[in-house]
């Protein structure tokens, strides 16, 4: 189940090829540099190549720190890196790198749904805003900071 209001999706043209694109949004080492809310992860199961490869993603927002697990849901080089949070079969929220090669290099799309249950933002509607507000804040700042260091 989607919560309504609880999805995104941002795009930017990146002048790289898609090949390099995706291995950066793939390396958990330095999503860190971009995001301002994941600050990496570490492979539990595989490298992220495969579906089902697991990793433990860390995630801080102002003093609040906390890890999770995450699984590869789509690992298609140069075209798609997504994962979900939680647990395949009843994710948590699903999030995705989409990359389209353009005349100049990739169009990269991240993309971010989740599937909370109801009751976690039930009677707290400000609350549910803030968490899309700020993923999508999170978005625009992270493909941001991923253009510039893959066109220096």
């Amino acid at each position: 189940m989607t919560v309504d209001g609880m999805t995104h999706t941002e795009s930017i043209d990146i002048a790289a090829k898609p090949s390099v694109v995706y291995d950066a949004v793939r390396n958990l080492e330095r999503m860190g540099e971009w995001s301002p809310e994941n600050i990496g992860g570490k492979w539990i199961q595989g490298d992220g190549s495969s579906v089902g490869d697991e990793f433990e993603g860390t995630n801080k927002i102002g003093e609040f720190e906390w890890q999770t697990s995450v699984y590869v849901t789509r690992a298609e080089p140069g075209t798609a890196f997504c994962f979900c949070t939680l647990s395949p079969s009843d994710p948590m929220a699903d999030w995705g790198y989409l990359l389209e090669a353009n005349g100049s290099g990739t169009t990269v799309t991240e993309t971010w749904v989740t599937h909370i249950l109801p009751g976690i933002y039930e009677g707290s509607p400000e609350r549910a805003a803030e968490r899309a507000e700020n993923v999508k804040k999170a978005m625009h700042t992270t493909l941001g900071r991923l253009k510039a260091t893959l066109e220096t």
